[in-house]
């Protein structure tokens, strides 16, 4: 009896145990949802972007694993390339995917040896696959497709620097591994040398150096270079290079352009060819030193289901809740997208690239390991509208770590850059908005980022017009500075474009001026703050009071004549005068006074009514990225995104509410043709990014440009969303949206609760909302007029 009741004691003391030690490790790390199921790589993947659709790679990762459709020596430039879900062959696997970059393609083949790729018209004349479109599978982290000339099951996963090839085999003596080192591929442009070595028996390294169309204008005989260490499961029977279609067998070594090595293997029925990548942009040493860090003791499967892990930790920051599944599908692979582009650049040791083949070192924990990340990345041009607003609110580590990655830039070249592969300046629009990105860094609280230096780059980012060229961006500060505008006129570039931009650039400095001016303020400059802030004003200078419009002016302070507020490129980039007569997103008061409120309203109205006839882009008819830039409104493009939210400035936040709603459920969809408007450019994440944000309803006009941001807010169209906080950088653990009666029937804010306390504006402080808690929305199916007319939004002209 004794002993039966110690057992029943001990038993007891077990379940309790048990039930404490699994309470706490709830309330410490709760287990994660599931959310990868929810994302598709495949939307929008019809006319992407070069780094678009790279389904096998980890959040922010340097190897971005991906099947080639039409990379195959295309032009090098932004336009869509890569992958598209049209097509119906393969020319190969590629590893680098950056903006201005890529290169290094694999390809399994059986039978005769061919040598190139062949065409998507004509798959028969190269080596080039047609693939089982039912049998693909993309998902995070992995890839698998079933090559149908072959016979060959590919399958790819990726750690952050080693990219997983798997290829099933059926049974052959001629089973070749085609490696293409040589070849422009997507935006890499031409390719200047190209190295590949067999080593050690079963292992590839080399390199690949490029000159990439961007860079040619940008930072002129500026390299990138890519480097490798291929580590395959077999030794090769028979091995060979090539250049183009002439083969030299017996070769183990190939140097020069065009060129590649053939690996030839015997190969069993169903047997595995296995082969781990490790990449690195600074030495073969470093990609050696990658891939031996990143796979030691994991196979396939292993790096398969860490990826699908990696990314379900990151997709749980931000956790929704509905019935309606896709919205969970828009919402999550959105998100995807705004945390897939912009891939890192140092290696396991902290080394990242410099130019001139020089090497930078991050700063590294005890452990050896980098405090933070640097990073490869197109520019921010319109990112301060979605992505960074997206990793203040999510991500602010990553946030802090892309703002420290440029700063070190600016220490090596003087200069913030908007754009940059490898060290090299590629700046896509010629702009440069780092300055205001990482003011808004600094206004939101993330301060762990070398706050001086970073504030000498901002200044000298607005305020310094000498040394301005393409490649630092405002190449044409000088007027904007001295003349208080940018002229009517045309720049031709080295290549033969033309650029005549200069009223969507007035603007465009006057904004990120203000941003500056705010951090100047914080940092009690007041003489850079007065400065700046008159900058700021500069927009003024291109109203016209007759027509209401921004309008272009000549050298000599005249209005350029010849005026259609609908002409696109005529003075704006990639847009017109109707669009852009609303990028004043710091003064959006200021703007008001200037058009008048009743006919500020009767454009806005106007506008969404016609912009919703066209799907709020370029319509369903025209695939161009650029297909809405001559229309009122154009969501595919950045220069619009913060117009639906203009309504809450002008005292009608249900139109906010109303178009923002619609926006979401017509320009967004889930398939590979409609996933973000009719195949437009969802560029690296940031209409993704918009979706996240808007379908939360909170959204800041200002991109953080204020010393104090704010959110506004729009229709949440989801039940409940928990946002997981940073406490390294906020004082609340996760801040819970409410809207249990939200639905299409329903999409009108009746009112607004934070903390049991009502809130009777259409926006909060950002600092406020960091603290935690729930923001509660009672949704109904009509407009409550009268909420939300407190007092509108700040603005510079009225935020004092």
């Amino acid at each position: 009896m004794l002993k039966q009741t110690g057992i029943l004691f001990l038993g007891i003391i077990l379940i309790l145990t048990t039930s404490v030690s699994c309470k706490y490790k709830n309330t410490q790390k709760p287990l994660l949802k599931d959310l990868t199921q929810y994302v598709d790589p495949q939307i929008g993947s019809v006319h992407g972007r070069w780094f678009f659709y790279t389904p096998a790679a980890r959040p922010f990762g340097m190897v971005k694993l991906a099947p080639h459709t039409n990379a195959y020596n295309s032009q090098g430039g932004w336009g869509p390339v890569g992958y598209d879900d049209r097509h119906t062959s393969i020319e190969g696997f590629g590893h680098f995917h950056e903006f201005q970059i890529g290169g290094l393609v694999f390809m399994p083949i059986t039978g005769k040896l061919k040598t190139i790729p062949g065409s998507l018209e004509n798959p028969d004349e190269g080596y080039r696959s047609r693939f089982n479109k039912s049998t693909e599978q993309s998902t995070t982290g992995y890839y698998s497709t079933y090559l149908t000339d072959y016979n060959i099951q590919a399958e790819l996963t990726a750690t952050q620097r080693v990219g997983y090839h798997r290829y099933s085999f059926p049974k052959t003596q001629q089973g070749h591994l085609i490696i293409d080192i040589g070849h422009k591929q997507g935006e890499s442009s031409n390719v200047t040398e190209a190295y590949a070595k067999l080593v050690n028996d079963n292992e590839i390294e080399g390199y690949i150096e490029t000159y990439p169309e961007y860079a040619k204008f940008c930072d002129p005989g500026k390299r990138v270079k890519m480097y490798f260490v291929a580590k395959l499961n077999k030794t090769p029977l028979q091995t060979g290079s090539f250049i183009d279609s002439i083969q030299n067998p017996g070769d183990k070594m190939t140097k020069g352009i065009n060129n590649g090595l053939y690996l030839t293997f015997d190969m069993e029925n169903q047997e595995l060819l296995e082969i781990q990548t490790g990449l690195s942009h600074t030495s073969i040493t470093n990609a050696r030193l990658n891939l031996n860090t990143e796979t030691k003791g994991k196979s396939f499967d292993i790096v398969k289901q860490e990826s699908k892990e990696a990314w379900n930790e990151k997709l749980n920051h931000i956790v929704v809740e509905s019935t309606k599944k896709e919205d969970k599908i828009k919402f999550y692979t959105g998100l995807y997208h705004a945390l897939l582009g912009r891939g890192i650049s140092n290696d396991v040791n902290g080394d990242y690239p410099m130019i001139d083949g020089k090497i930078g070192k991050t700063e590294l924990h005890p452990d050896g390991s980098p405090k933070y990340y640097h990073f490869n990345t197109d520019g921010m041009w319109g990112g301060f509208w979605n992505l960074s607003q997206l990793w203040a609110l999510a991500y602010p580590k990553y946030f802090s770590d892309y703002v420290q990655s440029n700063i070190d830039f600016f220490k090596d070249r003087g200069w913030l850059h908007d754009g940059a592969a490898n060290g090299v300046f590629t700046n896509g629009v010629q702009t440069n908005f780092q300055g205001l990105l990482l003011a808004s860094a600094y206004h939101v609280g993330i301060r762990d980022f070398d706050i001086k230096t970073g504030y000498q780059a901002a200044l000298k980012n607005e305020l310094e017009y000498h040394g301005r060229n393409l490649g630092n961006g405002k190449y044409d500060m000088s007027y904007f500075v001295k003349d208080g505008y940018v002229p009517y006129k045309d720049t031709i570039i080295s290549n033969g474009w033309t650029f005549n931009f200069g009223a969507s650039h007035t603007l465009e400095y006057s904004f990120s001026s203000y941003a500056v001016a705010q951090m100047a303020k914080s940092m009690k400059d007041v003489k850079n703050y007065e400065q700046l802030t008159k900058q700021a004003s500069f927009y003024k200078n291109l109203f016209d009071n007759e027509n209401k419009y921004i309008r272009p002016k000549l050298e000599n302070g005249n209005f350029i004549e010849d005026f259609d507020p609908m002409r696109g490129w005529d003075g704006f980039q990639e847009g017109n005068a109707y669009q852009f007569t609303w990028y004043v997103p710091h003064d959006v008061n200021g703007l008001i006074e200037l058009i008048g409120k009743p006919l500020f309203n009767e454009r806005l109205e106007t506008m969404f009514n016609n912009a919703q006839k066209s799907m709020f882009g370029g319509g369903s008819e025209e695939i161009h990225s650029f297909s809405g830039v001559e229309k009122l409104y154009n969501h595919g493009n950045q220069p619009c995104l913060h117009n639906a939210w203009l309504f809450n400035y002008s005292g009608k936040p249900w139109l906010t509410q109303k178009w923002t709603r619609t926006i979401c459920n017509e320009f967004y969809g889930t398939e590979p043709l409609h996933g973000y408007g009719v195949g437009q450019d969802e560029d690296q994440g940031q209409l993704g990014a918009w979706y996240v944000l808007a379908s939360m309803g909170i959204f800041d006009v200002q991109g953080h440009a204020s010393a104090n941001p704010t959110l506004q807010f729009g229709s949440p169209l989801f039940d409940k969303i928990t946002i997981q906080l940073d406490q390294r950088y906020y004082p609340g653990e996760t801040l819970t949206i409410e809207a249990p009666q939200q639905s299409n029937d329903s999409p009108y804010i009746q009112s607004v609760m934070f903390n049991d306390h009502s809130i009777e504006t259409n926006w909060m402080f950002h600092k406020d909302l960091m603290k935690g808690g729930v923001l509660y929305f009672t949704m109904g199916a009509e407009p409550n007029t009268s909420w939300g007319q407190k007092k509108p939004p700040p603005s510079m002209s009225n935020e004092n």
